[in-house]
């Protein structure tokens, strides 16, 4: 009886903006329900009646050196009703480093990226920031969206930046904390304070104690982050392109490499573009944090695996986590790439958590179908059974397709998906061919390395000794590729040190495509061949002594028409990616050692079909 009368009662909700509490109460208004998704409540939607206000939440860190745990600013946009009904509502959370303005984009703020591997490079500038933004509005992001849908919307800078005291750390634990005791506060456990030094409490009486947490890239990151912490009322996240290690953003493999668009970008430089905390305790942080902790552990020098990074590797701090999570990212993501959505959502899967993915094509950002995230919050912060958790846990907009109208799949990747092995045949300075069946006894073919060419012109060019390709047949078939592709490239080099750079791509190239992101790209990935047996301490290379580096690309998902053909490209150094060296240094590839295992939906069969 007890069960039947709760699923009238959300019945009820669900089917009305509006109840009744006996005959003589004034109707109250309540979240309502359709379809399980939450619906705009005409009475939640007029924001001059927002009520609007700011606080302060105490945290358990000390990081900015005052001898006083840090205090997070923190920002809160609810319906009138929460006050004047006593209306009770889930929160939608948004914190972000960006909030209060970031440095000036200035000549010498990245790093040198034109000197030899190995060599350390010429010092760099520190830009300040000038915090913009007047309290109580720490942002208005997401409110229009979710506040007329019946849900509280709360925003905090994180610590260092804004009004929040304390220091920015980019990926160390003090990020994931200051989320923790924003949610704590949330759920009643600790209280928040009117002022940043005052004790007068302010308490979160409108919260039902549900939380979920969303954002994008940077703002995407400290859901995880917060998450990882297994904190109480953290129901479901919504991470969209977030950077969930910063090992994996500023390196590939023990290689130093930038994120796309941003050469020359490491984490000491992200550090000064987000610094926006009070004034007089910049120098405190800058020293202790940027010029020591940073200094000493990021290591621009071997690129390698380290304690530091392995402390910003939300992979490793996954074991507490509770949340509902759902990813989103783009596979043309060359900033924040996608394999860091992907290695968080199987971890997550393989833990049991309820998780569905959603990748489309382009690039850095773009969320899910406004629908997808309803739901989503819908069933896990308002309690409303609407059956996602038995949706399609992989959801990918096809290539011609509208990302509201994803295609819904089992499984990434496709359950279908098989890795096919690919074998090289000699063809440089032109073209090789990339083949299922091995030829024998191809021998070597040489690049010699120069920063000068692009990728892109690399690709295309017809004879050119600074890469080697290798081209499939034309398709007579499409080609569904699903899943991360592994190359093997068996070396040799003629110096202790050089970049290696992988391409998948798809010629002929479209050269009247006018976006920035070239369909021409299938995946790509980097590698330190120093690293070759442990991405944790690179050794350098005896000249002419062959070595096997087996690396990931990039995770992908995508459709290769007929008419095309699959070119696997192998060059050093890569202009957009990596540190530019004198040219000249050569690299022997070994084709008969050499492969590519290319994840293709129907396996080997497919793949041959589609060259017949």
């Amino acid at each position: 009886m007890r069960k039947l009368n709760k699923s009238i009662l959300l019945l009820t909700i669900a089917i009305t903006p509006i109840f009744s509490v006996n005959a003589q109460t004034t109707e109250k208004s309540v979240p309502f329900f359709l379809d399980g998704e939450a619906q705009i409540v005409p009475a939640f939607e007029d924001s001059k009646k927002w009520i609007r206000h700011d606080l302060w939440v105490e945290t358990e860190f000390d990081t900015d050196g005052d001898g006083k745990l840090d205090r997070m600013h923190v920002a809160v946009t609810r319906p009138y009703q929460t006050d004047t009904e006593g209306l009770k509502l889930p929160i939608i959370y948004v914190s972000s480093p960006y909030f209060a303005g970031v440095a000036p984009d200035v000549d010498g703020v990245m790093w040198d990226v034109k000197h030899e591997l190995g060599q350390p490079a010429k010092e760099r500038a520190h830009p300040e920031v000038v915090r913009t933004g007047e309290r109580p509005i720490i942002s208005n992001s997401h409110i229009k969206k979710w506040v007329p849908r019946g849900y509280i919307v709360v925003h905090s800078s994180s610590p260092g930046t804004g009004l929040s005291q304390g220091s920015p750390t980019v990926g160390g634990d003090n990020e994931s904390l200051a989320p923790k005791a924003v949610i704590d506060w949330l759920c009643g456990r600790i209280p928040g304070y009117a002022s940043i030094d005052a004790n007068k409490k302010v308490d979160a009486f409108w919260s039902t104690g549900k939380v979920g947490m969303t954002g994008t890239s940077y703002n995407g990151t400290i859901p995880l982050a917060a998450a990882t912490t297994g904190v109480e009322g953290l129901e479901a996240i919504i991470p969209i392109a977030p950077n969930t290690s910063y090992y994996h953003y500023y390196r590939s493999n023990g290689l130093v490499r930038s994120p796309g668009g941003y050469l020359g970008e490491d984490i000491d430089v992200l550090y000064d573009f987000i610094h926006s905390g009070e004034e007089s305790k910049r120098a405190y942080n800058n020293a202790n944090v940027r010029d020591i902790e940073m200094k000493n552990g990021m290591d621009r020098i071997t690129g390698d695996y380290n304690e530091f990074w392995a402390g910003r590797d939300y992979l490793n701090d996954m074991a507490p986590m509770k949340a509902a999570l759902l990813m989103s990212h783009g596979f043309n993501d060359w900033n924040v790439m996608p394999e860091h959505s992907y290695r968080i959502y199987k971890a997550a899967k393989d833990k049991g958590l309820p998780s569905q993915i959603f990748y489309h094509q382009n690039g850095h950002g773009g969320p899910p179908p406004m629908k997808m995230m309803n739901r989503w919050f819908t069933r896990y912060l308002h309690g409303v059974e609407n059956g996602v958790e038995n949706d399609a846990r992989a959801w990918i907009v096809r290539e011609n397709d509208k990302r509201e109208n994803p295609t819904p799949y089992k499984e990434y990747p496709n359950p279908k998906s098989a890795d096919v092995t690919l074998y090289l045949t000699s063809g440089a300075p032109t073209k090789g061919t990339l083949n299922s069946e091995k030829t024998k006894h191809q021998g070597t073919e040489k690049i010699i390395d120069n920063y000068s060419f692009t990728g892109g012109s690399l690709a295309q060019a017809e004879s050119t000794t600074h890469r080697l390709i290798y081209l499939t047949p034309t398709l007579t078939k499409d080609i569904h590729i699903s899943g991360t592709t592994r190359v093997t490239v068996n070396m040799s080099c003629n110096k202790p040190k050089a970049n290696l750079s992988v391409w998948l791509v798809s010629l002929p190239w479209n050269k009247k495509r006018k976006s920035k992101i070239t369909d021409n790209i299938i995946t790509r990935g980097w590698a330190d061949p120093q690293n070759h047996s442990s991405i944790t301490k690179g050794e350098p290379l005896e000249a002419r002594k062959f070595y096997e580096v087996t690396f990931d690309l990039m995770p992908d998902d995508q459709i290769i028409p007929k008419g095309q053909q699959i070119g696997l490209m192998i060059f050093s150094s890569d202009k957009e990616f990596t540190l530019w060296p004198k040219p000249g240094t050569e690299l022997t590839i070994n084709l008969d050692s050499t492969t590519l295992n290319l994840p293709i939906v129907g396996g080997v069969e497919a793949f041959n079909s589609a060259l017949k």
